[in-house]
């Protein structure tokens, strides 16, 4: 947070934020209001925020009107039919040339209450993370400093809602220091983006001069594994796809058909092996075709990023990286085919001797300039249709899965969209 504060301000001044009044300033006031900040912020994330859950999305959405309100903004809830509001705040600037808008979210992922060590709506602070066994204490008195290395827990605590209190307590200390903006400042926080964003073209085409900025800052991303402030001019796209194969109608007992039946989850295993090579090269064919290379400058900024991997592996016990030797850096600026999830049958005190019905895998994949999102789809189905299966997009009957000996079921999330 004390990071974001001093970033953010300083992109609506002109100068370096090492030197830039306005960066000094915060990191000045935030030092002392660090207790309040906090205040402001834990109430924030203890509204339960799933994208889907649209009772509990508008009280976010009438909430955070009123952290703009007592900045003086008046917002408004933009919105249309069977859409998640889009919160529009705005601070003109008398003579200002430019105008710059803030990004940020205020909705959150699904989530398992049984796998939070704590309830996931109700935030707490740890005096170090739980990987370090951070244990939780109380909030520090008024005055008292801040350890760096303290951390909130709560969903959507980083992603997507610290950005929202940055922003206000940037506008606060710019107010306290006696500065006056360079820029026009349009803020804008959606409420559907962990749904694939779905609505927001419709949003930002119906009300075009309201959204219009001679740039958009997206505070929705990670800091570098360094700690320093980190700036990203473009993201990857995505595509996401399930894919569910199919055995015997019901679940069959391996003693007594195992080495008769076809097991899916087998099946699928060697699907998804057949998508990537063990240095994590994508095997679709025509997967990497149009892409467009980095040019010069983008290069050396990659060549000049610090070498962040040793580190991270320590951090993560990782005793070896896909891609290798080639770093992080350079590796997530290629395109990627990821298995974000896997299921058949039980596992566990519920496992049993079954050949299991159906296996199903959830795929991402992320892509770079040069690659369209369908385009990405489209030959990832011909690499399954090329392995020997039938592809269907609903549930197939007796007729289809007597007909062939394979069968997979591939749906396209309906949010794919392409890297900028």
């Amino acid at each position: 947070m004390p990071r974001a504060v001093a970033a953010l301000l300083s992109l609506v001044f002109v100068a370096s934020a090492q030197t830039n009044p306005a960066a000094l300033a915060a990191r000045q006031w935030r030092e002392q209001h660090e207790r309040a900040i906090l205040d402001e912020f834990m109430s924030l994330p203890s509204i339960p925020n799933v994208s889907s859950d649209h009772a509990n999305v508008r009280r976010n959405a009438e909430a955070v009107p009123k952290i703009l309100e007592k900045r003086g903004i008046t917002p408004k809830l933009v919105e249309i039919p069977q859409a998640n509001p889009v919160v529009f705040g705005e601070i003109r600037t008398p003579g200002a040339t430019r105008t710059i808008v803030f990004y940020a979210h205020y909705d959150g992922q699904p989530l398992d209450p049984k796998e939070w060590v704590t309830p996931p709506f109700s935030p707490v602070l740890r005096d170090r993370s739980l990987e370090k066994d951070g244990q939780v204490i109380p909030l520090p008195s008024p005055g008292s400093p801040i350890d760096p290395e303290w951390r909130i827990y709560a969903r959507s605590a980083s992603d997507d809602k610290a950005p929202i209190i940055a922003l206000a307590a940037a506008i606060d200390a710019i107010r306290a220091a006696g500065l006056l903006l360079k820029s026009n400042a349009r803020f804008v926080f959606e409420g559907e983006e962990e749904a694939g964003s779905t609505n927001l073209e419709k949003i930002l085409a119906a009300h075009r001069e309201m959204f219009s900025g001679e740039v958009w800052l997206i505070c929705d991303g990670p800091v570098h594994q360094t700690r320093r402030q980190q700036v990203a001019f473009g993201a990857r796209g995505v595509a996401t796809v399930d894919i569910t194969i199919y055995g015997p109608r019901r679940e069959l007992h391996s003693g007594h058909y195992g080495n008769w039946a076809p097991n899916p989850a087998m099946m699928l295993a060697r699907l998804l092996a057949s998508m990537k090579d063990d240095s994590g090269h994508v095997l679709v064919e025509h997967f990497y075709d149009g892409i467009e290379p980095l040019s010069a400058t983008e290069q050396r900024a990659l060549a000049e990023a610090p070498d962040v991997d040793p580190e991270l592996m320590r951090e993560l016990w990782l005793g070896s990286t896909e891609g290798a030797p080639r770093k992080l850096i350079e590796l997530i600026n290629l395109p990627s085919l990821n298995i974000r999830g896997m299921a058949a049958s039980r596992i566990g005190p519920q496992a049993s001797n079954v050949i299991p019905m159906t296996a199903s895998a959830s795929i991402d994949m992320r892509l770079v300039k040069g690659m369209d999102h369908r385009e990405a789809v489209e030959r990832l189905i011909a690499h399954i249709r090329k392995q020997g299966y039938f592809i269907v997009d609903t549930e197939p009957g007796a007729a289809i899965r007597l007909a062939h000996a394979k069968v997979a079921r591939v749906l396209e999330h309906g949010f794919g969209y392409n890297a900028v």
